[in-house]
């Protein structure tokens, strides 16, 4: 392994999702013998079962690699493969930091997409160099010089420098691998004390606390003290090696290198994202400029369907938060669902990951609630609150006005679709600010939207009337003020808070005409007539009825005078309007199921 500096090349790879990331670390894997052929198998970075199958990358996977290049020296290449998908910025923005340099992936039929665009303006901001590449030549409809055309108008990066690549021939990979050696400056050594940034950690059962690191000054070794920096806590180097692409230990991590370290620590949460590593004897002055914090912008209860499970779910709650520091939760309780977490989300897509994490890595049976967005609620006071839950929703009367959030968005379409596009802006009430050509095929639209439309089913709906060839990609843009009310759900009169949802005045009817329609279905009939019904403030906006179960009090009449079987029926009357009034009804776990799986699997 080579100490000098000037043999190390750290850099991502960023694209927009299925531009053929992953299919190209495999082949940077099999070119360099990092892995033999006879072990070797698509996507061998995306360790998941969800990545697997879904064919996407959720999470950053750092490998290390050795590569005699042409001019007779052997480098070591760092890199870190990354999602592609918009939810999951924040994965690329940590792996970008620990970077010097990217490859950005075009594909050669698709041409550059929003999300595209939007990678490539976060390497800059951090001042990466950018190898453009157009990926998948080998392809029939590949178009090239459409690909020429967008990535000079988009990314201002001239024809002459990008290179044509096929990942899965392996066309054109030695070239751009020796790009990668001219173009990439190496990492320097600014300072000799220790100081490592954390881009990411893993919880291990046995292990306790797997931190990834990008060594920028200083060395680390089996044995040394550190002291994190954000909590001044020192602990001692169990452990440190590489990715190799599995765990290889080494003697120690020298500058410029990316790789893992064991310490004592066991606490999930004793390691911070973006917090800096550095000597617990001769500790730095100042901790390393780490990357951007982003917020969840989508919340979510998390309930166990088995009431006894809520142990073992905040246990891997807080293991799941280890491996995805995007994702925040803190403890909440339902009257009607029992105790559970409200979780925040970069969007729908990570919610539903979230959950088949914990599903299928921890074999938990969970419900989901409505998705929200962070509400600014003035009162009539002057004061603000934030508002992500709509259990703490203030009085409407005590409401001066509400503000919601907003985004601009990036779509990028063929031509043909422009009308399509605009109708499905004005539905989810945006505006539509500018229209720019990219090529004389394709066109992007910069739009203003309310958020809590994008995170329902907007992007499938703008796949859907784009015929697949649609792309977008957001950024929050403050916010707004809204006719927001509070949708309540009352089954006999009593509010059911696990139904309650914040939503648009203009939508409040139809969504509780939806819900009482699937909870009248849902809840079993019962001895006396149940209401269901929508409220707002107050006023009921929707309504429907439980069916009842009745007893045929009239069968032991074999005839006789009519004022009889009056009398059964008047008595019959009489016990179940006393029973309506002192009843409770009990709505089974079942019906929660049926009407909040309905919502979310609607809005996928």
């Amino acid at each position: 392994m080579p100490s000098d500096l000037s043999n190390i090349r750290n850099f991502s790879i960023v694209a927009h999702i299925d531009h053929g990331k992953s299919t190209l670390a495999d082949r940077f894997l099999l070119h360099t013998k990092t892995i033999e052929e006879r072990t070797f198998h698509d996507q061998i970075l995306d360790a998941m079962d969800l990545e697997q199958e879904r064919g996407i990358t959720i999470k950053s996977h750092p490998v290390r690699m050795h590569y005699d290049a042409l001019n007779g020296q052997k480098y070591v290449f760092n890199l870190i493969d990354t999602p592609g998908h918009v939810d999951f910025t924040y994965e690329v923005s940590r792996s970008l930091a620990a970077c010097e340099g990217a490859i950005l992936l075009v594909d050669a039929a698709q041409g550059v997409q929003a999300q595209t665009f939007a990678n490539a303006n976060l390497a800059l901001s951090q001042n990466l160099t950018i190898i453009p590449v157009i990926n998948k030549i080998d392809l029939p409809s590949a178009n090239l010089d459409m690909c020429y055309e967008q990535i000079e108008e988009l990314l201002a990066i001239p024809r002459e420098e990008v290179l044509l690549v096929s990942a899965r021939t392996g066309v054109g990979v030695r070239e751009l691998l020796e790009a990668v050696i001219e173009r990439i400056p190496p990492p320097k050594e600014l300072n000799p004390s220790l100081q490592a940034l954390v881009f990411d950690s893993v919880y291990d059962v046995y292990r306790g606390v797997v931190t990834y690191v990008r060594v920028m000054n200083g060395t680390i070794k089996a044995g040394d003290q550190i002291k994190l920096f954000s909590t001044g806590e020192n602990t001692d180097v169990k452990e440190v090696g590489y990715f190799s692409p599995g765990m290889k230990p080494s003697q120690a991590l020298l500058p410029g290198e990316v790789g893992y370290i064991i310490t004592s620590i066991k606490e999930p949460s004793d390691i911070h994202v973006g917090d800096t590593v550095t000597s617990a004897a001769r500790p730095c002055e100042e901790h390393l400029p780490g990357f951007q914090r982003v917020k969840p912008m989508v919340f979510s209860g998390i309930y166990p369907m088995d009431t006894s499970d809520y142990e073992a779910l905040k246990f891997n709650i807080a293991k799941l938060r280890l491996n995805d520091a995007a994702f925040v939760a803190q403890p909440e309780s339902s009257i009607a669902l029992g105790a559970g977490f409200r979780c925040g989300f970069l969007g729908l897509l990570h919610m539903e990951i979230v959950q088949e994490r914990l599903s299928r890595e921890y074999n938990m049976d969970l419900l989901l609630t409505y998705p929200s967005v962070i509400y600014h609620v003035y009162m009539k006071d002057g004061t603000m609150k934030e508002v992500d839950n709509p259990l703490y929703m203030p009085d409407p009367s005590a409401i001066d006005h509400v503000e919601e959030p907003m985004i601009k968005a990036q779509i990028i379409s063929p031509s043909a679709h422009i009308g399509a596009i605009m109708n499905l802006i004005m539905e989810k009430r945006g505006i539509s600010l500018r229209t720019d050509n990219v090529d004389k095929m394709h066109i992007m639209i910069t739009a203003r939207l309310p958020l809590h439309e994008i995170v329902l089913d907007f992007y499938d709906k703008l796949k859907t009337v784009t015929r697949g060839y649609g792309s977008m990609d957001y950024v929050p843009d403050g916010y707004e003020p809204s006719p927001t009310v509070k949708l309540e759900i009352l089954v006999n009169g009593e509010p059911v808070d696990a139904l309650a949802s914040i939503v648009h005045a203009d939508r409040a009817v139809a969504r509780a005409r939806m819900i009482c329609d699937r909870l009248k279905d849902a809840i079993p009939p019962q001895m006396f007539k149940i209401a269901i019904q929508g409220a707002v403030g107050g006023r009921i906006i929707a309504r429907e009825d439980v069916r009842q179960l009745r007893k045929n009090v009239l069968a032991k009449c074999y005839g006789g005078d009519i004022t009889r079987k009056r009398k059964l029926l008047d008595k019959q009357r009489e016990g179940k309007k006393r029973m309506k009034e002192i009843g409770n009804v009990n709505i089974p776990q079942e019906a929660f199921v049926a009407v909040l799986r309905s919502n979310t699997d609607e809005n996928k």
